[in-house]
């Protein structure tokens, strides 16, 4: 677009002093500039100038940005009427300049004024005679470098490397420090030619490679710096003190001459791998695995801080990966066989933290971390399931290892779940090592808790408790063996009014129907409503009984069990007392004739009865099961009698009845006197009521000496849990087959591996299936014995 520019009254005549005084100059030239037609001529009056490209000319440099009418001025002023040179005005200017870069050189005063030197290059400049005053600079300054190599090459080599490293370093400084200043002085040549000729290097560039090709790239001088740098490093390695600044320096002058990775690094780089694997083997054979540990983090945070002190950047990622790969990477295996197991034994969590974050460092690491961990529940766990000794505590110790695993995961494993599920995968491996006794353990561990009497938690932890047992039981494959034994006790739990907490007994119901689905818990659902069924015809049966015309004096309570719901219990006829007999047959009346069509079988084993007894301390309640009730009450017939007598006269079972006697005269509380004395029960043993009897309470419970359950029980609730098993086995060939109608061996064992609950071995079902067969359920084909058809 135009410019307008209005012209001063006073024309000067000197151009290069004053651009705006030679507007009016510049304008009456015909290069770039056009007068508008029809425009005033007045002093003073302002003029339109119209500004064109320079003709003939390049533009002013690649990285100026400059104007048009700056472009236009400044070539105005070049080509102008400027003054001549004098003959040896640029020989005795560039003498001028070379005395000046001497004294940089030498570091003596300047005799002349850095303005003035600046003004003398711009002025050579800006007469073309850039390209000698660049190239007579570079040879001075070549020379000068040159002449700095002889104080390192004739070096006395009986001298340490310490001052060697220094005395490089300050001739570093120094020509680094000359060559600022130099660049400071020949400014207007680095940012004019030197910018418009893309082949020339820089002032400050040219420096770099006069140091790089003169000293630095000297075989015997770069040797003999990168060892002292070497040496110095390795002294702060081994603990010794060292000039880092100075370090700092020497690296940052390689990396600087562009010759910091081929001269220094990969030298350096070997001398750490040759260093720690020295070391890693030395500390692998002197060290403890915890203390082994900490010095591989230690010596992973000192080369980290090397770097952020005097190595370059670069350095970083392959110098901590070459120090992982010897102390770690090298050492893997056997850190872990050598210490892992007593890290966990100890609960070391701080060292095992360490481990997990330096193992996630190493490539390979954690699938090898995860492996020992792996093997080492298995192990730890296969010995607490596999020791018969160790039963009685097993859930105990199974529970407080899975919270120390748990823990370990959490803290120490950042919470990952590939260890969590392989912490999973190996407890449910190792726990059913060992068919059916966890699966049986477990259940009378919940009994214990569940019981009355068990005062060890609250509400809260109990839940607690509980949540921790599930977890348990849902690695055991045998869940029907639990079932079993779970139902039993809490039978016994429920009809002996054992149990700690109607709530507590509920919320395990609930857990189990919720992992196990509803067919699990359907028959211990249905013994909670049987015995709330029972309470309202208790209700009713009271109000019968006050219709009745001759009441008696016995208060029975009756619960009525649904027999497909209960363990089976055997039977054993007792001999009652007429009393309870009587009471018996009027209930029965009773229940039959709300519910005709049904069957009622007495269990005496479960019963128990609340006695009063007269003693010369005065009248007592006692608290016993039915057998000791009917102990008791014989001797309100006679004085004495004989272990013989009482089995004649009660009915009870031998060994059931030993352990009667033994509760009742060899207990804490002993209502019947032993003739002889002892803590067993012989059969010449007489029995004396024991008037004497003293007790604090007026209520007495008498407990019942527990018989441990014997090896015979145990047996006979494993084998009516695998005769359960069979009919299921037997179920699901026949739906199997029916389905399919015919089907080979293997895809039939398949099919049933996929819908059994339990394990189950293949020759169980080769049994099943022949049974099946022999049923005529199925028969096999003809022509080929491994195929199966369906029997309609």
């Amino acid at each position: 677009p135009p410019l307008l520019v209005r012209e001063p009254r006073d024309v000067s005549a000197r151009m290069a002093d004053d651009i705006r005084a030679n507007v009016k100059s510049l304008a009456e030239h015909s290069n770039g500039v056009t007068r508008t037609p029809g425009t005033a001529s007045k002093t003073g009056a302002s003029r339109k100038l119209v500004i064109k490209n320079f003709k003939g000319e390049k533009t002013c440099g690649r990285r100026h940005r400059i104007t048009a009418a700056h472009c236009y001025i400044m070539h105005a002023l070049i080509i102008g009427d400027r003054p001549k040179l004098a003959d040896n005005y640029t020989e005795d200017t560039w003498l001028k300049l070379r005395d000046a870069v001497g004294a940089i050189q030498n570091s003596t005063s300047i005799k002349y004024n850095l303005e003035e030197l600046y003004q003398a290059v711009e002025n050579l400049c800006s007469y073309k005679v850039s390209p000698m005053l660049y190239k007579q600079l570079r040879q001075v300054c070549e020379e000068h470098v040159q002449a700095q190599i002889h104080q390192f090459r004739e070096y006395p080599s009986s001298l340490d490397s310490l001052s060697f490293l220094k005395r490089m370093n300050r001739c570093w400084q120094d020509h680094c420090r000359q060559t600022i200043m130099i660049r400071s002085i020949f400014l207007f040549l680095d940012r004019t030619y030197v910018l418009q000729n893309s082949l020339l290097p820089s002032i400050w560039d040219t420096g770099l490679e006069l140091f790089r090709t003169h000293i630095v790239s000297d075989s015997a001088v770069q040797s003999r710096t990168v060892d002292g740098i070497l040496e110095q490093i390795e002294r702060e390695r081994n603990g010794e003190t060292i000039d880092r600044s100075l370090l700092r320096s020497l690296l940052g002058m390689l990396a600087d001459l562009q010759v910091y990775k081929d001269s220094f690094e990969q030298r350096f780089l070997v001398e750490t791998n040759r260093l720690y694997a020295a070391e890693g083997q030395r500390l692998m054979q002197d060290r403890d695995v915890p203390e082994y540990l900490h010095h591989v983090s230690r010596r992973l945070d000192e080369e980290n801080d090397r770097v952020i002190s005097y190595l370059d950047q670069s350095t970083q990622k392959p110098l901590i990966s070459t120090v992982e790969k010897q102390l770690l990477g090298e050492h893997m295996a056997a850190i872990l066989q050598k210490g892992l197991s007593n890290l966990l034994d100890e609960n070391r969590v701080t060292e095992l933290t360490l481990l997990y974050q330096l193992f996630s460092k190493v490539k390979g690491g954690l699938p090898v971390l995860l492996q020992h961990w792996r093997e080492y529940i298995k192990s730890f766990g296969g010995e607490i399931v596999g020791t018969p000794e160790k039963d009685k505590d097993m859930v105990q110790d199974l529970l407080d290892f899975k919270d120390k695993m748990d823990n370990v995961a959490q803290r120490c494993f950042n919470r990952n779940e590939t260890f969590i599920n392989a912490m999973k995968e190996a407890f449910e491996s190792f726990i059913n090592k060992r068919p059916n006794k966890p699966a049986e353990l477990i259940a009378k561990y919940v009994d214990s808790k569940l019981r009355a009497g068990n005062k060890e938690a609250t509400e809260e932890e109990l839940e607690r408790i509980l949540d921790k047992i599930m977890i348990i039981f849902r690695f055991i494959h045998g869940k029907d063996v639990f079932e079993a034994f779970y139902k039993k006790d809490l039978a016994k739990r429920l009809l002996v009014g054992k149990s700690a907490s109607v709530d507590a007994e509920k919320s395990m119901l609930s857990k189990l129907k919720h992992e196990c689905g509803a067919a699990f818990t359907s028959k211990l659902e249905g013994m909670f409503k049987d015995m709330e069924l029972s309470k309202d015809i208790m209700i009713q049966f009271k109000q019968y009984m006050q219709n009745q015309s001759d009441p008696s004096n016995i208060d029975l309570t009756v619960n009525i069990l649904t027999m497909g719901y209960w363990p089976s219990y055997t039977p054993m006829d007792v001999h009652l007392p007429s009393e309870m007999v009587k009471l018996q047959e009027v209930f029965k009346t009773f229940y039959l004739g709300k519910h005709s069509g049904r069957k009622l079988q007495w269990q005496p084993t479960l019963g128990h009865a609340v006695l009063k007894a007269e003693f010369k301390e005065g009248k007592k309640e006692l608290q016993v099961s039915l057998f000791q009730t009917l102990v008791l009450l014989m001797f309100n017939e006679g004085e004495e009698f004989t272990v013989e007598e009482i089995r004649s006269a009660t009915g009870i079972e031998e060994g059931e009845l030993r352990r009667t006697l033994q509760s009742l005269a060899c207990g804490k509380a002993r209502v019947l006197n032993k003739n002889p004395r002892g803590k067993d029960v012989e059969d010449g043993d007489r029995f004396v009521f024991n008037g004497d009897f003293k007790h604090k309470l007026f209520r007495i419970k008498i407990n019942q000496i527990q018989m441990k359950e014997t090896v015979e029980e145990q047996v006979s609730t494993t084998e009516r849990v695998f005769q359960d098993r069979q009919y299921q086995i037997d179920a699901a060939v026949v739906r199997i087959m029916k389905m399919r109608k015919t089907l080979s061996h293997n895809l039939l064992v398949s099919e049933l591996y996929n819908q059994l609950k339990f394990p189950v071995k293949p020759g169980d079902l080769k049994k099943r299936i022949e049974s099946l067969i022999d049923r005529d359920y199925m028969e096999r084909d003809k022509e080929s014995p491994n195929q199966y058809h369906y029997v309609a």
